[in-house]
């Protein structure tokens, strides 16, 4: 997301009761000044204690936005600490699927379990994510990202020890849990903390949340082989990473607390606001990143059985599915600069659906002959993802409808993703083929054009949806 289209989301702008500037030309918007220069020691805002004033009036005239100010490390720190927690977004996903099989066999587990297991993700994706903004309300947005990375760090090591399935389900759904809240507060953290470098601080997010999948895809199997073949091992060793990441935002967090002398904000006063929900752009919204993330979600948990069971090695198969994830590095960088300069950006969502729709098409006809073509085209689609965080930064005017927006939008849109890898899985097993799951994947990538036509309109969600009174 450049930064002309977001530099204006921070909170902590303006006076209370007035909603930060809505997005106007270069020369309109003083410049924010930039947070990685500032000398001045002071604690950082909590950018969802927004005042008890709300967007009842979004045409009130709103003073510039500014960067909330900080120490001389804390911008470093939070550098460090948003690529670490990016990095630690997706591994406990990814690196699940190169072992699928030694799982199911380790623990019995059906092909109709190990779909469950698929869809746990998206389940606590959805159930976590309504929570975050009032976990940061609460306590802070750096507080809970940090504990969101030591839930991740125990549930990746404790779940394949449990022994049981009910307890790989449950310690996977705490380091789960902690992915969710991340998922929706690093984002807000950005715009919030340096709003002079949105563009580039979103590229290096999404860059490292897809280096994260695509090392815990490849090496997985690999380290696997190290250490004895013990796939417990193998899937324990990502818990490294996030305790790595830990440290960082702790150290930003107890800074924080020095200098606000507390050890937590009191609970901010509820904020009268835009019901979401009534806007049809944040339905489209949410629609869309419920369908990529279907899409994507049966990638990360299936692609690698399907090469398998096509004649591929396992550890061939480990890389194809790290090289799907890992074509999004740089195009997680560019395509939300290219997507901001467009007025709409639908375009963009019906090529992406289109690349991946010839990726299924070749998945069906020819899996082992022509890999490496599917796992480009895959690839490609598979960075609709952020395309849709950059359309929820351009769809709201004001840093508290982004952050409510990121909140509607996440939590439906993984609760619409929860039934995709449950059918793939179900008809998988039912049909003994892979005929059936690619053609029900490739008919889910149609409606997700569709509606990715409607989320790239040029609509603010202020516009449509209703004020609560």
């Amino acid at each position: 997301m450049p930064d002309d289209s977001l530099a204006t989301l921070g909170s902590g702008a303006g006076t209370p009761g007035t909603p930060p500037e809505p997005h106007a030309t270069a020369s309109a918007t003083p410049a924010a000044p930039n947070p990685l220069a500032t000398l001045a020691t002071s604690a950082v805002p909590d950018p969802l204690a927004t005042p008890a004033a709300s967007t009842d009036a979004p045409t009130a005239a709103p003073e510039p936005a500014r960067a909330p100010a900080t120490g001389r490390a804390v911008p470093f720190l939070m550098v460090a600490g948003l690529a670490l927690a990016a990095l630690n977004l997706r591994p406990a996903i990814t690196s699940l699927g190169p072992l699928m099989e030694e799982v199911r066999s380790g623990l019995g587990m059906s092909a109709t379990v190990a779909g469950l297991l698929t869809s746990v993700p998206a389940l606590c994706f959805a159930v976590f994510g309504i929570a975050a903004p009032r976990l940061a309300r609460r306590f802070g947005p750096g507080a809970v990202v940090c504990a969101g990375m030591a839930a991740i760090a125990v549930g990746v090591v404790v779940r394949p020890y449990t022994g049981s399935t009910a307890g790989f389900l449950a310690a996977t759904a705490l380091a789960l849990a902690g992915i969710a809240v991340s998922n929706v507060l690093l984002p807000v953290v950005i715009k919030t903390w340096f709003p002079d470098r949105v563009g580039p601080l979103t590229g290096l997010y999404s860059m490292a949340l897809a280096l994260g999948s695509a090392l815990a895809a490849a090496l997985t199997v690999p380290v696997t082989a190290v250490l004895s073949g013990s796939w417990q091992s193998g899937l324990a060793v990502w818990a490294a990473l996030a305790v790595v990441a830990v440290l960082p935002w702790l150290t930003v967090v107890r800074g924080r607390k020095a200098a606000d002398g507390t050890t937590a904000r009191p609970p901010a006063a509820p904020v009268t606001g835009l019901r979401v929900s009534t806007s049809p752009t944040a339905w489209a919204l949410a629609v869309f990143f419920g369908l990529q993330a279907t899409a994507a979600y049966i990638t990360m948990g299936w692609m690698a059985q399907i090469f398998r069971d096509a004649g591929v090695p396992a550890g061939t198969a480990g890389v194809l599915l790290a090289v799907t994830m890992a074509i999004g590095i740089p195009l997680s960088f560019a395509l939300p600069r290219v997507a901001a300069r467009m007025r709409n950006q639908g375009p963009l969502a019906v090529g992406l659906g289109l690349c991946g729709l010839a990726g299924y098409a070749g998945l069906w006809l020819a899996p082992a002959s022509g890999a490496w073509v599917w796992t480009l085209l895959m690839g490609l689609s598979n960075c609709s993802f952020p395309l849709a965080l950059t359309m929820i930064g351009m769809r709201s005017r004001s840093a508290e409808g982004v952050v409510r927006l990121s909140a509607f939008v996440q939590s439906v849109g993984y609760l619409i993703s929860i039934p995709g890898p449950l059918l793939v899985a179900a008809l998988y097993q039912h049909s003994g083929g892979w005929g059936l799951p690619i053609a029900l994947m490739a008919g889910l990538m149609v409606p997700q054009m569709a509606v990715g036509m409607l989320a790239g309109r040029d609509r603010r969600m202020e516009d449509e949806a209703r004020v609560r009174h």
